[in-house]
């Protein structure tokens, strides 16, 4: 039987065809309604931030009475807006027993027997996605090789909301394929093919036929052919087509069928099976349609130098063309964008901002509340944690998609009278060799205050502030039940460690949310502050380890009070301190010195790959560079560092690893993928891309914009009235200009000189420069 490994070329029937129907009108669809969930009432932070503390010991710390996780859950694999990942939720299965939820599936053990299907690929295997090209507008996805065919292998087809409508379009021109000669993205949702065509006999070295494929991700390619001959053509045109009508899940799990009959429908074909319809409709209709063997033809005559096209439509019947939340014309991104000494920056902040928008979704229940999917294509849902830290990243760009994301999420959390009253849900997510998987719901939860108190710096309207201030006031109060009278902020599953990274996100919610409480007049502030106070103290007579190389942060400790010791790219969230008021960033939890230690381990050759960050220091055990939680490159995590170094006044490590993730945007076409290899830069190398990762990535794309904004150091304060500007001195890209940012929802632009010299070019009226 046939997979969606193999590629099923039916035998073309020999009897009289029968002419095309005409085409069907389109159908509307109805949207799947998602239950919200009621809003929560503001609580107060007054009691439990004057509740006494003992003592911080790490034995009790380590307890989690109203902190458990959401059970081990999966990613939203396919496609539009899911709710956040939920217990009951599935997701494809990997190679390990277990599966560590809040990741892709990387590959399951081949079926009984060991079988490989036609296509090489072993049953259950992760196709690959680095060498594809997947052209983005969720819900829709179109991904093809670079021969321009779709062959039914591995992750090719048009996609709507994580279905594969249509997996096969094999062309013919006089009966052979074209010569495939180009293929490149020519934007973020869609592709272009070349290939040519000889029909002269005798052959000559010279094409007659030019074959251009444009092809979209809302589910439409025009076929244009052209005569380049100097004599006129009669072009007999072929295209068979098909699909399996797989899910994504399935696909993943290399458990997708054979081919499904055709039926002739109007100007093309249609598939059936039990979980949906798909048609395949064209423009001119065929002169034959061929359902036996999913075939279409026509015959053109071209003049010399004329040309002629088609178009193919790919729908699910029913639906209605694929209408992508990031095409809007009033979108929550703004364009802006990036020229300078270096040629990469304007490629590179130009493909981000598409990117992101690509994959921009609506919620169901409030379609004008966008935000960002985590990636195609293994998880075009909501991730919580990487939602909310793409849409922070991405403030230089408005406070738009910060309040869509919030909004979205402020639905989800857990509400009051239930022991983990005012979490995030969030799925489990790999951490590495040394540490058991970690729950992202801690992590959103933590996040969502400090998106809110920077999107207000931002200009985040005061209006929208209120509306979002009692689901932020609800994660801060758990944020104090669930430490207790501890001082850290425990793990999940009893007896896990008591993570430093984890401490780093509190510590800065803490310290950013008793802001925004103050600044609306609400308390708990003050008690937040002390408690922030308390957990630096703690943390670094806990979290940090004496060597001879200078000494180095720990990135756990077991209930014990046993140090894991490991250096890996989680460190560098000690940096992220988040932004106050009058463009001044909160304290961290490392003093000057240490803070100056982290600085040079994370620029040394050990983490410092050459294309960014590695996720763990090769001189650690368990290192792998394509372990995404174990070596690998995540660019997120690079962008981090690059903001915290910088703030820090650490401008070579922070310049060595902007440099580094530029140069490999260029050899990625500047689409970076959510993670790479972090084998070591050589003269004349590129970085070698990992075979599962999304490309493109919510916090890939947002971190394109944040690393160029970091050149420039904006820091606003909007209720203030101020911007401030702390640009890299040493200017390590020479000049740069960003165009078209948003500040307090107005134009900003600013450039920095080759001397590191930064100036504003467009404010909003009544900013004013800051310190």
């Amino acid at each position: 039987m046939p997979t969606s490994g193999s590629e099923a070329t039916p035998a073309v029937p020999t009897p009289p065809p029968a002419p095309a129907r005409s085409a069907a009108a389109p159908n509307s669809s109805p949207t799947p309604a998602r239950s919200a969930a009621a809003p929560n009432s503001s609580p107060t932070l007054a009691r439990s931030a004057a509740a006494p503390k003992s003592p911080p010991t790490l034995a009790r710390s380590a307890a989690a009475p109203n902190s458990s996780p959401t059970p081990t859950s999966h990613p939203p694999l396919p496609l539009p807006p899911p709710t956040p990942a939920r217990p009951d939720g599935r997701t494809p299965p990997r190679a390990e027993a277990r599966m560590l939820p809040g990741e892709r599936p990387h590959s399951r053990p081949a079926a009984r027997g060991g079988a490989v299907p036609r296509g090489g690929r072993p049953s259950g295997a992760l196709p690959p996605a680095h060498d594809v090209m997947i052209c983005v507008a969720l819900p829709g996805l179109a991904v093809s090789g670079d021969q321009g065919q779709l062959t039914g292998r591995g992750l090719e087809g048009f996609y709507r909301n994580g279905r594969r409508l249509l997996s096969r379009s094999r062309l013919l021109v006089a009966g052979r394929e074209p010569v495939a000669v180009q293929a490149r993205m020519t934007a973020a949702d869609r592709a272009r093919f070349v290939g040519t065509v000889g029909v002269s006999s005798p052959p000559t070295p010279d094409p007659d036929v030019v074959v251009e494929r444009t092809r979209h991700a809302d589910g439409t390619e025009r076929i244009t052919l052209r005569n380049t001959a100097t004599r006129p053509l009669r072009l007999p045109v072929e295209l068979s087509l098909g699909t399996d009508l797989a899910d994504l899940r399935t696909i993943a799990a290399g458990a997708a069928g054979p081919d499904l009959p055709a039926t002739v429908h109007d100007s093309g074909l249609r598939w059936r099976c039990p979980a949906g319809t798909s048609s395949v409709t064209a423009d001119p209709p065929p002169a034959d349609a061929l359902a036996s063997a999913g075939v279409l033809r026509w015959e053109f005559d071209l003049p010399p130098g004329g040309d002629a096209s088609l178009e193919l439509k790919v729908r699910a019947d029913g639906a209605n063309p694929v209408r992508a939340a990031g095409h809007l014309a009033t979108g929550p991104l703004a364009s802006a964008t990036a020229r300078g000494d270096d040629p990469q920056v304007a490629a590179f902040l130009r493909t981000s901002v598409a990117d992101l928008r690509a994959l921009l979704l609506r919620d169901r229940t409030r379609p004008a509340d966008l935000y960002p999917a985590a990636g195609a294509p293994w998880r075009c849902g909501l991730a919580p944690a990487e939602a909310l830290a793409a849409a922070r990243m991405a403030l230089p760009l408005g406070t738009r998609l910060a309040a869509g994301t919030l909004r979205v999420l402020a639905r989800t959390q857990i509400p009051a009278a239930t022991p983990r009253s005012g979490m995030i849900p969030g799925p489990r997510r790999d951490a590495g060799p040394h540490l058991p998987a970690v729950c992202t719901g801690t992590e959103a939860t933590l996040l969502f205050p400090v998106l809110l108190a920077e999107a207000r710096r931002w200009g985040l309207p005061e209006a929208e502030t209120d509306e979002l201030l009692p689901a932020a006031e609800h994660c801060l109060t758990w944020l104090r039940n669930t430490v207790g009278d501890g001082t850290y902020v425990p793990s999940p599953q009893p007896g896990g460690p008591v993570r430093c990274e984890t401490q780093a996100h509190a510590h800065r919610a803490a310290l950013l949310g008793a802001d925004l409480l103050d600044a609306c007049g609400r308390p708990g502030g003050t008690g937040l502050r002390q408690w922030a106070e308390d957990l630096r103290g703690a943390f670094r007579r806990d979290f940090w380890i004496e060597d001879p190389g200078g000494g180095r942060p720990v990135a756990a400790r077991m209930p014990d009070g046993r140090p894991v010791r490991h250096l890996g790219s989680g460190a560098a969230h000690l940096l992220d301190t988040g932004l106050l008021g009058g463009g001044v960033h909160a304290p961290g939890l490392l003093d000057g010195a240490r803070t100056g230690q982290l600085a040079r381990l994370l620029g040394s050759p050990a983490m410092d790959s050459g294309w960014g960050l590695r996720g763990l220091g090769t001189k650690e055990a368990g290192y792998n560079p394509f372990g995404h939680r174990a070596g690998a490159v995540r660019v997120h995590e690079t962008a981090v560092a690059v903001a915290g170094l910088a703030a820090a006044g650490h401008e070579k490590e922070a310049g060595a690893l902007l440099r580094g993730v530029l140069s490999a945007a260029a050899a990625f076409g500047h689409r970076l993928p959510e993670m790479y290899a972090g084998e070591q830069r050589t003269e004349g190398g590129v970085p070698v891309p990992h075979p599962a990762a999304c490309r493109p990535a919510a916090t890939a794309a947002a971190a394109g914009v944040a690393l160029l904004t970091t050149l420039v150091g904006i820091r606003p304060d909007v209720p203030a009235g101020t911007v401030a500007l702390h640009p890299l001195r040493g200017a390590p890209l020479g000049e740069i200009g960003l165009s078209g940012l948003r500040v307090a929802g107005a134009p900003f632009s600013v450039r920095v000189g080759r001397l590191g010299l930064a100036m504003v070019e467009e404010a909003a009226e009544g900013l004013q420069l800051g310190v």
